[in-house]
Parts: structure tokens; C-alpha cells; sequence
């Protein structure tokens, strides 16, 4: 019997109503209820995307910015409700996705650290026993007790890197944080996901890396205005996107064919 794989999103859509005018104050807001009602227009994110990820896989998704990338990641990681479809992630999930958003800059790194990982899901009582081991292995250990208002941006994103990879999780979500910290620290990240996709770690990334894609993923997705144009192998997912956004992309002397366009 095949094992289910961790990660399965079924005919997924996802729409944001937009007010189609702005109210100035809280004020017009009510006048306009009370008397017209607020018009909408609908922005259909993402739009009847299926597809699945196994056990140890790394998806790519490539996509022009407004594409759905974004949305279709914070969907799998449970933060956005899906409008339309079914989405079934099994397991331990770490979303690398705004590194260091829920943080609070007035707390220190520690209390950051235990915060962070609960909202991540995990014990507080863990979370307080691991903080000393993850400001090691972010770098940071002599600003683990200082507010987090003093550190740069580089330095919450580490931090917050850091905690996501504190365990081994059953999914990966990353979405365009691979370039975080100085060189050292990139090499240390990517050795440690390696580490993850060894154990068995399935994993999605979001990048505007083409190459990056390539060299990392078993396959792409290409995604535009919310609808899925291409999955397949890599290189040609990557090749098709940038022929079609006008990209230069030098992909070797490897032959390229078309991917299998989504039906």
C-alpha cells in the first residue's frame, strides 16, 4: 500500500473580498453600511491548484510577484483558510515564511525564542530548555537576553531560522529566506536543510532564484495569477517560466523539453 503522501491540496482556491472603495474614517465606513452597503470586488489568489508532495520531496514554485506563491504557502501552513478545495498536510509543519513576524521587539531574544516556538506548536516548557542551544547555532548567544529592538533585521531573521529548524518536521515551507545571515551562516542553513531532507523532510520553496530551483528541487511548480501554468521536473519548468516572463537563463548544455502543462 502507498503511503499517504504529507502534503495534498485538492482543486485549492482562495479569494480576499476588496472593498471597491475606501472609506477615510471609521465614520464613512458606517454611513456607507447603514445606507449603500460596502461593494466588492473578488481577487481569486489561488485558483483550482492540485497537486501532492512525498515523503523527502523538495518542491520549487516559481511565479512574477502576485502570482499566489505566497498564499498557496501560508494555505499549506494553516494560517488562511482555503476558500474552495481541500488541503491535507500531515505531520510536524515549520513555516519559514516572514521570518521573525510574530516576534515582539520590546521582549528579549529568550522570551522571542519560547514564543516563537509555541506558535510554531511546540511544549513552552521545551522551547525554554532549547533556547541557549538555538542562540548557539544562530550565533547570537550573547544577545539571547537583550530586547529584540536592538538586533538588525538579519539578526531576528537568524534567530527565527533558527528556532524553525530546531527540530526535524515532517514540512518544510520555506518562502525566499535561503539568504539569510552572512555567507557563513547561509552554508550552515543549507547543510542544516540538507540534514532535513535526508531524514525524510518534505519540502516546498518559494524562490525567485531560478537557479536555486534547479539545482535544489526534484520538481517545479510554475504558478501565475493564482493558476497553475506548468509541474514537472525543474529545469523545465524553470526554462518555460523564463521564456515566458522574457528572463535570460543559461540552464547548461542539458536538453530542455516542455513540461507537462497543467490539464
Amino acid at each position: 500500500m502507498t503511503a499517504e503522501p504529507p502534503i495534498r491540496v485538492e482543486d485549492l482556491t482562495l479569494e480576499y473580498r476588496v472593498p471597491r472603495h475606501r472609506a477615510s474614517s471609521m465614520k464613512e465606513a458606517m454611513v456607507r453600511i447603514a445606507h449603500r452597503g460596502i461593494a466588492f470586488d473578488v481577487l481569486r489568489a489561488v485558483n483550482g491548484v492540485s497537486f501532492s508532495v512525498d515523503q523527502g520531496e523538495v518542491l520549487g514554485i516559481v511565479g512574477p510577484n502576485g502570482a499566489g506563491k505566497s498564499t498557496l504557502m501560508k494555505v499549506m501552513a494553516r494560517v488562511l483558510p482555503p476558500t474552495t478545495g481541500r488541503v491535507r498536510v500531515r505531520g510536524r509543519v515549520s513555516p519559514m515564511i516572514e521570518l521573525g513576524a510574530g516576534f515582539n521587539a520590546e521582549q528579549t531574544g529568550r522570551e522571542n525564542v519560547i514564543l516563537y516556538g509555541t506558535l510554531l506548536g511546540r511544549d513552552a516548557r521545551h522551547m525554554k530548555s532549547r533556547c541557549t542551544a538555538i542562540a548557539e547555532w544562530a550565533g547570537l548567544v550573547d544577545y539571547l537576553d537583550v530586547p529584540v529592538r536592538a538586533y538588525s533585521s538579519g539578526m531576528v531573521a537568524r534567530l527565527a531560522f533558527s528556532v524553525a529548524v530546531d527540530v526535524e518536521p515532517t514540512v518544510l515551507l520555506i518562502d525566499e529566506i535561503l539568504s539569510v545571515g552572512d555567507a557563513a551562516f547561509q552554508l550552515k542553513s543549507s547543510e542544516r536543510m540538507a540534514e532535513l531532507i535526508g531524514s525524510g523532510t518534505s519540502v516546498v520553496l518559494v524562490s525567485h532564484q531560478l537557479q536555486q530551483i534547479v539545482d535544489r528541487c526534484d520538481r517545479a511548480m510554475w504558478l501565475d495569477h493564482g493558476v497553475l501554468k506548468a509541474l514537472g521536473p525543474p529545469r523545465q519548468v524553470v526554462a518555460a517560466y523564463a521564456a515566458a516572463v522574457g528572463v535570460p537563463l543559461d540552464l547548461s548544455e542539458e536538453q530542455v523539453d516542455t513540461p507537462e502543462a497543467n490539464p
